[in-house]
């Protein structure tokens, strides 16, 4: 896969710091709460600031010690992105995804209640959707819900999932807060680099590139 020739200072692409970390972008593809692919994610290819790749790269490093590794489902997030989901949002007619992904909610509800922003922190590049895998086989750990899951089941503290889904949100949720990330404790899936490279308070127009 041929990547563009240039990122904005201060990003990279996460295979370039750590090609062990898998990526399969939801956005992507059209099996996400949208249904569709979605504006600027034009390749399954994540980004980051170049600080939150390398301490993601140390946290790939540390799981594969005891046979885990990594996979992204959501990194830097273009504006065009942030647009479309509230577009989506205002459309009542299209509830093609919401047994899957939001079942007991309702989709004019989801800014509200805090489980998609019109202003995200993925549009800064050090935060990331993320989940775990086993590396004897790549599959999937279980983690109580899917990515992007919106209801309070995918709370990361939530009591009501099986102990070993417990257990494995504990594991990535201690394995990420060693290494400078934070967890957004409506999405177990959700980290924050802690000392971004790119504030909120720093910039003053969203950045809105993609992978062409």
């Amino acid at each position: 896969m041929s990547l563009p020739k240039k990122l904005p200072d201060g990003f990279v692409y996460v295979s370039e710091i750590c090609s062990s970390i898998q990526v399969d972008l939801m956005y992507n593809t059209d099996d996400n709460f949208t249904g569709s692919i979605v504006p600027g994610y034009k390749k399954n290819v994540a980004v980051m600031t170049e600080k939150a790749a390398l301490q993601l790269a140390k946290v790939q490093d540390h799981l594969s010690t005891i046979g885990f590794g990594l996979k992204i489902k959501d990194s830097y997030r273009p504006q065009d992105a942030i647009l479309a989901f509230k577009k989506w949002s205002q459309e009542p007619e299209d509830f093609k995804m919401k047994e899957k992904y939001y079942p007991n909610l309702e989709k004019s509800k989801l800014f509200e209640l805090g489980y998609i922003s019109e202003k995200s922190a993925h549009n800064r590049g050090s935060t990331v959707d993320l989940t775990l895998v086993r590396l004897q086989d790549n599959s999937e750990l279980d983690m109580g819900t899917i990515v992007d899951f919106l209801d309070d089941l995918s709370h990361t503290e939530n009591q009501t999932i099986s102990e070993e889904a417990k257990k494995n949100r504990e594991l990535l949720k201690q394995s990420m807060e060693f290494y400078g990330f934070k967890n957004y404790y409506k999405e177990w899936w959700h980290y924050q680099l802690n000392d971004e490279p790119i504030p909120a308070t720093s910039i003053t127009e969203p950045f809105n590139f993609y992978v062409e």
